[in-house]
């Protein structure tokens, strides 16, 4: 474990498949607006490091939310969105040498929340 091959981190004396970040928005703008989400799932893709294969949104009603996915080669980053309420919930799981701990400024500065609540989770975790 730990090797290049593997893609497992080996960090503060833990070695883990990846970080999983749990990610709540409130007080967002441009929640609607499903360019504006692609451009921005896009960019914070970017700052992590990762690398896009894909990215999936659909736009609902009547609350003109959306949801989606980016598919990465080191995982996955999803978005669902409540524009009526101000509020989104991310998911961001990457592993390797991506750090999704810089999507956080991406997502700040395009959808200017009020607040951020956010959780991590180490996943695959060796024992």
């Amino acid at each position: 474990m730990g090797s290049e091959t593997d893609h497992y981190v080996t960090k503060d004396g833990l070695t883990y498949a990846g970080t999983h970040l749990l990610i709540d928005i409130w007080g967002a703008e441009r929640l609607d607006d499903l360019q504006h989400v692609e451009a921005t799932l896009t960019e914070a893709v970017r700052a992590t490091g990762a690398t896009l294969l894909n990215i999936d949104l659909h736009h609902f009603t009547p609350n003109n939310g959306v949801s989606g996915v980016a598919v990465l080669a080191e995982s996955h980053m999803s978005i669902h969105t409540w524009p009526e309420l101000g509020y989104a919930a991310l998911d961001i799981f990457v592993c390797g040498g991506c750090n999704p701990d810089r999507a956080v400024p991406v997502l700040r500065e395009a959808f200017k929340p009020t607040s951020i609540q956010l959780a991590e989770h180490k996943r695959g975790l060796v024992p």
